[in-house]
C-alpha cells in the first residue's frame, strides 16, 4: 500500500501537525490557562477538584485536614498555606467551596482568617454545598457569588455527571459554566441568588421522604415473608421505579450502609427544608414527620455516620 503524497514542504507538514496537536490539547483541556481555587476536599470536593485539574486548570487547594490536601498535591495541584493566601493567589479568578454546613461556609469565607482577607473585588465564589437560603442571599450582596448545589452523590461526583442547579446573576453563571461543565452534565441556571439552594432543598425533600418510603416498603415485605430483593426487582419495572429504589433499595437489601451520603448531612438538609417551608408558609405534615424520623435516626439511635439509606434500620 502506497503512502499519501503531499506537495507541501516537510517543515510545513510538521507545522500543521504541531498546530493540530496544539488545537487538540486545547480542546481536551478546556480549562487550560485558568487558575482556580478549591476549598473543601471531602468525598464530593476532592472529585470536583480532580476534574478541574484534569480539564487543564491550575488548581490551588485548601483543606482543614492534611491528608486530602496532600493527596491533591500528589495529583499535581498546589496547596495554599491559608485561606487569605489562596484568595490572593487566585486574584480576580474563581474560588470553589465544597463544604457541608452553612456556619462553616460563613466562617471560611467571611470569618477571621477567611478568604475575605485576601479576596479580590472581582473574584467569583462558587458554593457547591447545600447551604441556607437566607444566608446565601446575604453573601451574594457582599461578593460575586453563585450557589451551585449538586445532586448525584459521590458516584456522580466521581463520574463528573452531577446535576448542578445554580443561582446567581447571568454574568456570574456564565463565568462559572466552564467549571460546571467539567464536573457535571445536567446544568441549569435556576434564577437569582438562592434559587439553586431552593431547588436543591426541593430535591432533598423528595429524597428524604422517598428513602423512608422505600425502607418501609422493603421492611414490610420482609415481615410478610416475601424476599425484599425480589420485591425491589419487581418494583423497578413499575411506576414506583426510582434511583432511590434502585441504588438505596439495593443497599437496604444487602444491609450495606457504608456512607456515601451520611445520614447526619441528610438531617441537616431536612432541617433547612423545614426552615424554608416555614419562611414561605408551606405547612407539610409529611415534612414534619420526615424531620422527626431523621432526628430519631441520627440522635436517638446514634446512626449519623451511616449512609442515609441506613434509615432502614429504624424499621428492623
Amino acid at each position: 500500500m502506497g503512502s499519501i503524497e503531499s506537495d507541501a514542504p516537510a517543515h510545513a507538514v510538521d507545522s500543521c501537525i504541531q498546530l493540530g496537536m496544539l488545537g487538540f490539547t486545547r480542546m481536551s483541556k478546556p480549562l487550560a490557562g485558568h487558575k482556580i481555587g478549591f476549598v473543601g476536599l471531602g468525598n464530593m470536593g476532592r472529585a470536583n477538584a480532580r476534574h478541574l485539574h484534569e480539564a487543564g486548570a491550575e488548581v490551588v487547594v485548601w483543606n482543614r485536614s492534611d491528608a486530602s490536601a496532600e493527596a491533591a498535591v500528589k495529583l499535581g495541584m498546589r496547596r495554599a498555606a491559608s485561606l487569605p493566601e489562596l484568595a490572593r493567589e487566585i486574584g480576580p479568578g474563581v474560588i470553589c467551596i465544597n463544604l457541608t454546613m452553612t456556619d462553616v461556609v460563613e466562617k471560611v469565607v467571611f470569618g477571621p482568617g477567611g478568604l475575605i482577607e485576601g479576596l479580590h473585588k472581582d473574584a467569583l465564589i462558587i458554593d457547591f454545598g447545600t447551604t441556607g437560603v437566607p444566608e446565601t442571599k446575604k453573601w451574594a450582596e457582599r461578593v460575586n457569588w453563585v450557589d451551585a448545589p449538586v445532586s448525584g452523590g459521590q458516584v456522580g461526583a466521581e463520574a463528573a455527571t452531577l446535576t448542578i442547579m445554580a443561582g446567581g446573576t447571568e454574568a456570574n453563571f456564565q463565568r462559572a459554566l466552564p467549571i460546571f461543565q467539567a464536573c457535571g452534565k445536567n446544568i441549569t441556571h435556576m434564577g437569582a441568588s438562592g434559587a439553586g439552594q431552593v431547588t436543591k432543598l426541593a430535591n432533598q425533600l423528595i429524597v428524604a421522604q422517598t428513602i423512608d418510603a422505600v425502607a418501609q416498603a422493603l421492611r414490610m415485605a420482609e415481615l410478610s415473608g416475601v424476599d425484599s430483593a425480589l420485591v425491589r426487582k419487581a418494583l423497578l419495572g413499575g411506576f414506583a421505579e426510582s434511583r432511590i429504589l434502585d441504588l438505596h433499595g439495593n443497599r437496604m437489601v444487602k444491609r450495606d450502609f457504608v456512607p456515601g451520603g451520611r445520614a447526619e448531612l441528610q438531617l441537616k438538609d431536612v432541617r433547612l427544608m423545614c426552615q424554608l417551608a416555614d419562611s414561605v408558609g408551606l405547612d407539610s405534615p409529611t415534612l414534619k414527620n420526615s424531620l422527626a424520623q431523621w432526628e430519631k435516626f441520627v440522635h436517638e439511635k446514634g446512626f449519623g455516620d451511616l449512609d442515609h439509606s441506613g434509615l432502614f434500620r429504624l424499621y428492623e
